[in-house]
């Protein structure tokens, strides 16, 4: 039996604000965004070529907006990446180098925190 990680909720004080960084300043993709009722907004984007969306909106998580680290996307070349964002007005770390990949990160303007991660060549 497969178990798939599909959608990742996080929590976020201006749903428009987090809408707008994600999808024009990240890159993302908009897949929905439904108000349910006056309770509940539903917003769901997706990283481009990912299986996994994350989702934020109103009425969908109660812990505090910019509490969710180490969310994580692997690319195929973190430096291609890191200046597409750059490029876009994304605050981004320099490139960090562990045995375990390049890495860069950044934040959403609730600071919830983004990892980039390119896999070391396998020999």
């Amino acid at each position: 039996m497969d178990w798939k990680l599909e959608l990742v909720a996080i929590p976020v004080s201006d749903v428009d604000r987090a809408k707008e960084f994600y999808v024009e300043k990240v890159g993302f993709n908009a897949d929905h965004d439904h108000r349910v009722s006056d309770d509940i907004r539903f917003v769901q984007i997706t990283p481009p070529g990912s299986a996994c969306s994350i989702a934020f909106g109103v009425g969908i998580v109660d812990s505090a907006p910019g509490s969710v680290k180490g969310l994580q996307i692997v690319v195929s070349d973190v430096k291609a990446a890191r200046a597409e964002l750059v490029e876009r007005g994304v605050e981004v770390s320099e490139v960090e180098e562990y045995p375990w990949g390049l890495f860069v990160h950044f934040a959403d303007p609730d600071g919830n925190g983004w990892s980039l991660q390119q896999l070391p060549q396998r020999g």
